[in-house]
């Protein structure tokens, strides 16, 4: 049963300052995760290490190879706080930084080197991928989030549960998550959705539920859940919907 898990910036770090880890959240989240990780591939938020290099160099609108270099280093700390936690808790974690093994065509995913995640699953070794920059076929450079990449993999390894975690209960609106959530549904409901807290280049919640809704026209359905409550992520790992589920309308 293939898993794949994403754990958003905003509980890893403080998007309001550059860099700034919260490594008792990662320790947590880390054990969590080694209870269930069997068949998962992990993807991680940039946080503050991605999105405020990324707007003080203006990408992805602006081409920069500094902005690009500069950014790309900052994620991979954080993709190293990350792997390092879930070694010291028990699991066989592998980075794979998103800028070496994936094309992008005006912002989307266009290739990814997917047989070497599947060859990590295959041996017990667990992918831990991470929001980054990447090359652009048409634009020079872009970003490539966290979300895109939960999408584009769920939808390539088939996977059977797909958990987004976020730092609040789901999709809220006016303070309460809902239950579920179709394309059909998101129209009236936009304005009520949330901003990002912090800086974010990728779209905040809206920009997450757009992958996700395309995810669910293809079969695949998703759960926004609050990640930052203790047991959460452990539950997700095991089906348990404690959030907002994003699937296809009937």
């Amino acid at each position: 049963m293939t898993k794949v898990l994403k754990i958003g910036g905003s509980i890893l770090t403080d998007k309001t300052k550059p860099a700034a880890a919260r490594p008792a959240e990662i320790q947590r989240i880390a054990k969590e995760i080694a209870s269930s990780v069997e068949d998962l591939v992990l993807v991680h938020g940039a946080g503050s290490f991605g999105h405020i290099s990324a707007k003080r160099y203006g990408l992805p609108q602006k081409f920069s190879p500094e902005g690009l270099r500069v950014t790309h280093n900052s994620v991979v700390k954080l993709n190293d706080l990350m792997v390092e936690a879930l070694g010291k808790a028990g699991v066989s974690p592998m980075p794979v930084h998103p800028f070496s093994c994936t094309l992008l065509r005006d912002g989307r995913i266009e290739g990814f080197a997917l047989e070497p995640v599947k060859e990590m699953i295959r041996d017990d070794l667990l992918p831990v991928l991470h929001g980054d920059v990447a090359m652009d076929i048409n634009r020079k450079a872009g970003i490539v989030s966290g979300d895109q990449l939960v999408a584009y993999l769920a939808w390539a390894l088939r996977a059977e549960i797909v958990a987004v975690g976020t730092n609040v209960d789901g999709v809220l609106i006016s303070g309460r998550p809902l239950k579920d959530l179709t394309r059909k549904d998101l129209p009236p409901l936009e304005r009520g959705i949330g901003d990002s807290s912090g800086v974010d280049v990728t779209g905040g919640m809206r920009g997450k539920l757009l992958e996700l809704l395309d995810l669910a026209d293809e079969g695949i359905e998703s759960v926004i859940f609050n990640a930052a409550k203790e047991g959460n992520i452990a539950g997700a790992l095991k089906g348990e919907s404690a959030g907002t589920k994003v699937r296809r309308a009937n």
